[in-house]
């Protein structure tokens, strides 16, 4: 039996990045509780949630490759979350501005039919420009990326918030590396080209 591709999100964006690998997939919200727990370092938190996500769905969906993600942003080691609203997020661009970021990407490719699971963290360093409140106010009017971590969507006008980036896989900033995934893929069968 053919195994379907499930991307365990709800992210527009993890899903315009996965069309480009141009294979037939669906896309479910796995619904998980995002809280890291207590004690644990953002990288963990981003890779547990990886995991989690692409389990439930392969509970629900017993001959499927379920493609897990998170995303946790962090600045001198402390979890920047979703800022979820205006307030939150000018606070987060004024603390990250003229400083480094890093996003920590967490794939997670589940074989439900075997229970075999290959998951990594896909790291991305991203500096900010020294911005002023007036450009953050006006980023943040025009782009509201409030379910975003790290208030920034660098797929968008966050880019111009951006001084540089340095990564493997740019496709990890914006959640889904996707360099990464194809190798996955492979190990499970599922050839891209």
């Amino acid at each position: 039996m053919k195994q379907t591709l499930i991307l365990a999100s709800s992210s527009i964006y993890r899903r315009e990045l996965l069309q480009k690998l141009q294979i037939p997939f669906s896309s479910i919200s796995p619904r998980v509780d995002e809280t890291p727990l207590a004690g644990e370092k953002p990288r963990e938190t981003a890779l547990r949630l990886s995991q989690e996500k692409a389990r439930k769905i392969g509970s629900e969906y017993a001959h499927a490759l379920v493609i897990g993600c998170d995303q946790v942003a962090t600045l001198d080691g402390e979890q920047l979350g979703k800022p979820l609203n205006h307030q939150n997020a000018t606070r987060q661009l004024q603390l990250m501005r003229g400083r480094e970021v890093t996003f920590h990407s967490a794939l997670c490719l589940y074989n439900a039919t075997t229970g075999d699971m290959q998951a990594e963290v896909v790291p991305y360093l991203v500096r900010f420009r020294q911005l002023s409140d007036e450009q953050i106010e006006s980023y943040l009017t025009k782009e509201q990326p409030y379910h975003c971590a790290g208030s920034a969507k660098s797929e968008g006008l966050g880019i111009a918030l951006i001084d540089r980036m340095l990564g493997e896989d740019p496709n990890a900033l914006i959640g889904l590396p996707l360099i990464r995934l194809i190798t996955m893929l492979k190990n499970e069968g599922v050839n891209v080209i």
